[in-house]
């Protein structure tokens, strides 16, 4: 495994992702998430949508930084930015994905600085969505498609995780041993995604998961209108 992964599935990394708490604050304001067992029904549902889609992107985008093109050339960096805004229904969702990409960007740059990323930033000025930044940088970090997987399918629940102990006050040893169960099913996500070889993505992007989640576009919808949020999705 590259070392470089593990940088990029920390959370202390300075790009903004504690700011997220990927809809877990308002699950817990309306009451679907209240303790540990209601946490990991909403993990496990998130990673079988919502971090099934990123997983894929995220793979399909350090596929395509791997290659001679992404150094150049803006037009795939935009396709591919178009089968992601496709599949995240929600406005505050896609919005949320797009800050966070950006910060994600912005900060990588510094630390692994690249034509690659430099060509994904002016070719999407209002900002990448973050699996496509997270793809990027695990390519220009020397990843694989399958780890950049791992990275996305670990993140989405890994960050709504640690949201629920501050909103919750949860024990964190609890939390931990339930992202440790749930180990598992975050590889089995990401061995799920093609990971390109004989078949280059260019030309399969379509037939990339598009799992929806209903709820959790609900949840980001309500999230984004309410008075007092500690998160900002």
């Amino acid at each position: 495994m590259n070392a470089a992964l593990l940088l990029l599935a920390d959370s202390r990394l300075p790009a903004g992702g504690h700011g997220h708490s990927g809809g877990a604050e308002e699950a817990v304001r309306i009451g679907a998430i209240r303790d540990l067992a209601g946490l990991a029904a909403f993990l496990r549902g998130r990673l079988a949508t919502a971090g099934l889609v990123t997983a894929a992107l995220a793979a399909a985008a350090c596929d395509l930084g791997a290659s001679p093109a992404a150094a150049t050339g803006r037009s795939e960096w935009t396709r591919l930015d178009a089968e992601a805004d496709a599949r995240i229904s929600s406005p505050a969702q896609r919005e949320a994905s797009r800050t966070q990409g950006r910060l994600l960007l912005r900060t990588s740059r510094r630390i692994w600085p690249s034509p690659v990323l430099d060509t994904l930033a002016g070719a999407l000025p209002q900002g990448a969505h973050h699996p496509l930044a997270l793809g990027a940088v695990a390519a220009v970090a020397g990843c694989s498609p399958a780890e950049a997987a791992l990275a996305a399918a670990y993140t989405s629940v890994t960050g709504p995780a640690t949201a629920a102990v501050r909103l919750l006050g949860l024990d964190p040893v609890a939390v931990h041993r339930l992202l440790a169960d749930l180990a598992p099913a975050v590889e089995r996500a990401a061995a799920t995604v093609p990971t390109g070889g004989e078949a280059r993505w260019e030309a399969c992007w379509e037939a990339l998961p598009a799992h929806a989640s209903p709820a959790l576009d609900l949840l980001a919808e309500h999230h984004i209108r309410a008075d007092m949020r500690l998160f900002v999705s």
